[in-house]
């Protein structure tokens, strides 16, 4: 009886000792991961500094900012057109001219009328002078008494007639002098000339049409070296917005490639109908690879910052980007520790962290979904 009551306090005290031992090893391993799940493989990289650019993101449509419709300001037959669609012309080349024969008949008879004006204003001129000096011979023989009363009266007449004659034949002169001018102009809007450097974006007409003064476009007339984008930016981003800021952006017809302008307008309304503020940004357009009416998208650069913690995308987990929040898991001693962050501007393929990393941690980039708080981690990729 005695054997089997040390034998049962020999197995008691060994099973006490095996308790005490096993409660140390968990308060020492509190922070380890579970015992007996391998290590997930996953990716990481480490949590590092750069500079990032704030912005308002935008989309919009490319135009010229010069650009014509072309109308005939001389009307009559086209005689001859000079120039093709997509035809590049420099400022001052002709494009088209209308059949002036009509308007040459006009110039010859404003030239005519104009010789014959000046022809009485010579009249009218020598009439003067012998006015003239009819009356400075009536001054002198009133002095001697050798002229009546009403004859020095007819002198003074005949002296304001003529200088009313004269007046007469020089506005004469003047008005048939404005109509040659006005006949000369009319038949140098007969060719019809480039408006400033450029190319022809649509030829509308052909020899032998008939154009009317103003009536029709013959040509569209574009010069796409400097291009307008056009945008809209939501009226709560207005104050950050600034003449000359730079843009940045890209289309579809160009994969890869990004283009720059600058703001160049900034509309000083807001359109009551979506609460928007109209922005132009002027895009330089050397070699001419941008076409008006192309869709583009882009970013205004309002700000930047230095120094900022930046992630890569992939590392973020719920990721509630109107809220600027999100975890990511982290790795410390080959274990990952779920860990709650802010976001804030996004830069490429990298994420802005202002809280809850330093430079320097570990996050987990592929692999997280397999992953739960506490998990032991093996990194597979190289930690960059």
């Amino acid at each position: 009886m005695k054997r089997r009551f040390a034998l049962g306090a020999v197995v008691i005290a060994a099973f006490l000792a095996a308790a005490g031992c096993s409660s140390k090893e968990g308060v020492d391993n509190a922070n380890a991961a579970p015992a007996g799940k391998p290590a997930v493989s996953v990716d990481a990289a480490k949590a590092a500094t750069g500079d990032v650019t704030e912005g308002i993101e935008v989309v919009g449509t490319l135009s010229p900012k010069y650009q014509a419709e072309i109308k005939s300001e001389y009307g009559g037959v086209v005689a001859r057109v000079y120039v093709n669609d997509w035809a590049r012309v420099r400022k001052g080349d002709p494009l088209l001219k209308v059949d002036t024969r009509e308007g040459e008949v006009l110039l010859l008879k404003a030239k005519a009328a104009l010789e014959m004006a000046k022809a009485g204003q010579l009249e009218a001129e020598a009439a003067v002078a012998r006015a003239d000096r009819e009356y400075d011979r009536a001054v002198k023989l009133q002095e001697s008494g050798l002229i009546t009363r009403q004859g020095m009266d007819d002198a003074r007449t005949q002296k304001e007639a003529a200088a009313a004659r004269i007046a007469a034949a020089r506005a004469q002169v003047t008005a048939a002098g404005e109509d040659v001018s006005h006949a000369t102009t009319r038949l140098s809007k007969a060719v019809i000339r480039a408006p400033f450097d450029g190319a022809v974006a649509e030829r509308l007409v052909n020899a032998g049409d008939l154009v009317g003064e103003m009536q029709k476009v013959v040509f569209r007339f574009v010069d796409n070296r400097l291009l307008e984008l056009t945008v809209s930016v939501p009226s709560i981003e207005m104050a950050a917005l600034r003449v000359g800021q730079a843009v940045r952006f890209s289309t579809d017809a160009f994969p890869g490639r990004e283009f720059d302008g600058t703001v160049a307008h900034i509309n000083p309304s807001v359109s009551p109908g979506d609460r928007s503020v109209r922005v132009i940004a002027e895009v330089p357009n050397v070699p001419e690879l941008l076409k008006g009416g192309m869709f583009l998208k882009g970013r205004i650069a309002t700000g930047g910052r230095k120094g900022v913690v930046q992630v890569p995308r992939a590392a973020l987990l719920s990721w509630n980007v109107a809220a600027r929040k999100g975890e990511v898991f982290i790795v410390a001693d080959n274990v990952a520790r779920r860990r709650r962050v802010t976001t804030g501007t996004v830069q490429g393929d990298r994420v802005e962290i202002p809280s809850g990393l330093r430079p320097g941690e570990t996050v987990v980039t592929r692999g997280a979904f397999l992953l739960s708080d506490g998990d032991a981690v093996k990194v597979a990729a190289a930690v960059k």
